[in-house]
């Protein structure tokens, strides 16, 4: 195998859940080339991944349809892929899997496409049935050809950060810190911001740990509301881009997130993580350790995997800050020899 394509555009945390198909591809090909196609939006992410030769951008804001599929082709058919993996199962990430010109074109089976057009284009269609969390699924494409795909694993390569120093001298009075993140892309997945900061109240008085809002673009106001609510015992993290992001995740004592971003970070460095899920399903989307825990309302929710709620009470609404208090207990306390 001389060189592999893998195509998964975006967005954090399924980029975060697509890396263990590329470690178990350099281990099975290690002499091969290993390419990424990624949204320019998330490029960052891959930067830290050093398993992936190139990382090839689609502009997907600074240029035009017509100009980012002449670029993208151009900057594909260069280098005569034996083979694309497209882990995204959309029409557009199956065009620019086939774009590369590869002989093979791998992807999942109709029934478990995000658009069920996109297996028009595929040579080879993977049913991943069997599979339950979304990484075990991505793998199933890597199991294709012949990677051995037991393991889990994360190959990132996180630089130090000023931030982290910056973190860890407001919080040199407490064991550690806590990352706390109360934003996500979907309005139905952001728990109350005054129970976080009541969480972080108990963090400081339970287990000495000083907490720290992690926040993203648009999540500027939630963060700050769990600060204000949070008596002293939370503060802003300082603006992060996903390096710094990962560094101090990596560095703190414990994680508590909604379905996003942040949290899928976390369980990939192996920080400690309690994961609050409403419409979505932890069993699929959650924590792949069986070490880190959720609060789950998925079988309660009525919106599932959808944006905003329809109901009067949305289920993350019914998430009470002693369910997240006593989940991070059982969570650090395994953690302890």
């Amino acid at each position: 195998m001389r060189s592999i394509l893998i195509v998964r555009l975006g967005a954090l945390g399924d980029i975060l859940h697509t890396i263990p198909v590329a470690a178990a591809l350099r281990t099975r090909f290690p002499d091969a080339r290993i390419d990424w196609v990624v949204d320019e939006r998330h490029r960052a992410m891959l930067d830290l991944v050093p398993v992936v030769n190139r990382r090839l951008v689609l502009r997907t804001l600074s240029a035009s349809l017509p100009a980012r599929i002449v670029e993208i082709r151009r900057n594909l058919v260069s280098e005569r892929y034996d083979i694309a993996v497209d882990v995204q199962g959309l029409l557009k990430s199956a065009v620019v899997a086939k774009l590369s010109g590869a002989s093979r074109v791998i992807g999942f089976t109709a029934a478990h496409l995000r658009e069920s057009i996109a297996g028009i284009l595929y040579t080879d269609r993977q049913d991943p049935a069997a599979a339950l969390h979304v990484i075990r699924k991505n793998l199933t494409l890597a199991g294709a050809l012949g990677a051995d795909t037991s393991a889990i694993r994360f190959p990132l390569r996180i630089p130090s950060s000023p931030v982290v120093d910056v973190i860890r001298a407001r919080a040199a009075h407490h064991r550690g810190f806590a990352v706390l993140n109360p934003g996500a892309a979907w309005a139905s997945k952001r728990w109350l911001p005054e129970r976080f900061g009541a969480v972080a109240q108990w963090l400081r008085r339970a287990c000495d740990l000083a907490s720290v809002v992690t926040w993203g673009p648009g999540d500027e106001m939630a963060a700050a509301a769990v600060v204000a609510s949070a008596a002293g015992s939370a503060e802003l993290a300082p603006p992060t881009g996903v390096s710094d992001l990962a560094a101090v995740i990596k560095e703190a004592s414990l994680t508590v997130s909604g379905d996003t971003g942040p949290a899928h970070l976390a369980a990939a460095v192996g920080t400690p993580l309690v994961g609050l899920f409403g419409p979505t399903d932890p069993v699929r989307n959650g924590p792949w350790s069986k070490a880190d825990l959720t609060v789950s309302r998925f079988a309660e929710c009525r919106c599932h995997h959808r944006r905003r709620c329809s109901a009067a009470r949305w289920c993350l609404e019914d998430i009470s800050v002693n369910d997240v208090t006593e989940t991070i207990k059982q969570r650090l306390e395994e953690r302890t020899p």
